[in-house]
């Protein structure tokens, strides 16, 4: 019988005392006195109960029946995780945050935020473990809600709900109403300096700069550089949704959106459309390299985009960024009558076409090795007309390149050429 109900019983009694002992007042009047005495040792009975509520507990509905621990306590470890346990003996509850601060702590998405349960067996079921897909979840996520750190007497007050699975995720334990009550810290100390929101909302701001520096401004987007910033980022917004919470879930939003920090594909086409440009206007000079960096780019954006109608793929067959004989002068560069066909160009008659010759004008210095200018592209010297690399003399004297010791050592590298008045400008680039 519950006290609600006793108290009717007693409540009713002194109602028919007095007409069941009208005519001796006596018995009515002890009776009254044994009913009052029983009204304060049942209220006195319902104050100890609420005293025992307000004193340190830990408790919860363990799938709707109210679970009590027996002990409790709480620990810091080195790293300033907190732990706060509650066990009957039989069974234990464990919840465990990154930091000690008053916060709230989302369970089941972050690893480092668990609660986990041990029934009677020695059966575990954790925050942790992710339930099988064909399990159902309702509610998905929990929360351990810090809500007072008493340090002066070292203990801990705050509320909790979870579900957690066991390594298979096909069975699960719920609590709710969870309440921990004073938990004394029995075990470690308070950190000097605990991990707080403000923190980890600077470092977020930190990251996303590093981020945003990787595409904005930037000629190209170094895909390396991009995923390692991306990462950081994603990690960066992992702690602030840690410490901080996400009610609104913005921050998950976020973390969604940068998927697998894999470069993107319109940042892709960006880095494309940024190498077509340069190779659009390359020189003699630089063409190999700007062919190169557009096939590239072409690539990486096939393997990013996809390439539903072929046409990224019919622009790299149509690319030609050959330089078949190694002399610095691509093959698209050799057909000098430019009739398209390369193979009809023999500047030096010596039945090699330039595309294969790496001496065109076959005055002895190799095509590699003829002047240039300062940005790389073939350099006039005598000021005919003639490139040095076609010309096969050089300086436009009365004497072929070839006849004034260009290469003592027939290597084709003019590095040796003999310089008769020691002036620094060897004969063969001199009148």
């Amino acid at each position: 019988m519950d006290l609600a109900a006793l108290l009717k019983i007693i409540i009713l009694l002194t109602y028919l005392f007095p007409y069941i002992w009208s005519k001796d007042k006596r018995p009515y009047l002890k009776m009254k006195k044994l009913i009052l005495l029983a009204l304060v040792f049942f209220t006195a009975f319902s104050c100890g109960d609420e005293v025992k509520f307000n004193s340190p507990a830990f408790q919860g509905d363990r799938e709707n029946e109210l679970w009590r621990a027996k002990a409790f306590s709480a620990s810091i470890d080195t790293n300033g995780f907190l732990t706060i346990t509650g066990t009957n003996n039989f069974e234990t509850v464990k919840l465990t945050v990154p930091s000690v601060i008053e916060s709230t702590f989302i369970t089941g998405d972050i690893d480092v935020i668990e609660a986990e349960y041990t029934d009677g067996f020695g059966t575990i079921y954790s925050t942790t473990n992710r339930p099988d897909e064909t399990v159902s979840l309702y509610p998905e996520l929990g929360e351990i809600h810090i809500e007072e750190i008493d340090m002066s007497n070292r203990t801990f007050t705050g509320t909790y709900k979870f579900l957690a699975f066991d390594a298979s995720g096909l069975n699960s334990v719920g609590y709710t109403n969870g309440i921990f009550y004073k938990v004394p810290l029995i075990s470690g100390e308070f950190p000097t300096n605990p991990i707080t929101c403000i923190d980890v909302e600077i470092d977020a701001a930190t990251a996303l700069s590093a981020y945003e520096a990787t595409f904005t401004g930037v000629t190209f987007i170094d895909s390396d550089a991009y995923f390692a910033a991306c990462s950081a980022y994603t990690n960066a917004l992992i702690q602030q949704r840690t410490y901080c919470g996400d009610s609104d879930g913005s921050l998950q939003t976020i973390i969604d959106g940068l998927g697998d920090c894999e470069l993107p594909c319109e940042l892709a086409t960006l880095n494309v459309e940024e190498a077509n440009s340069q190779y659009s206007i390359a020189t003699i000079g630089n063409y190999t390299e700007k062919c190169a960096q557009y096939l590239g780019y072409l690539q990486d954006q096939i393997l990013i985009c996809g390439d539903v109608d072929g046409s990224i793929q019919l622009e790299i067959d149509n690319l030609d960024c050959a330089d078949s004989d190694g002399d610095g002068v691509a093959d698209v560069f050799e057909d000098f009558n430019g009739d398209g066909d390369i193979e009809n160009d023999d500047t030096d008659g010596d039945g090699v076409a330039n595309y294969l010759d790496n001496d065109d004008d076959g005055d002895g210095v190799l095509t590699q090795f003829e002047a240039k200018d300062e940005d790389g592209n073939p350099a006039d010297t005598d000021g005919d007309g003639d490139v040095d690399y076609l010309d096969d003399n050089d300086d436009g004297d009365a004497l072929l390149t070839i006849n004034e010791n260009a290469d003592p050592n027939g290597d084709g590298n003019p590095d040796d050429a003999v310089d008769t008045d020691t002036d620094g400008v060897p004969d063969y680039l001199q009148a």
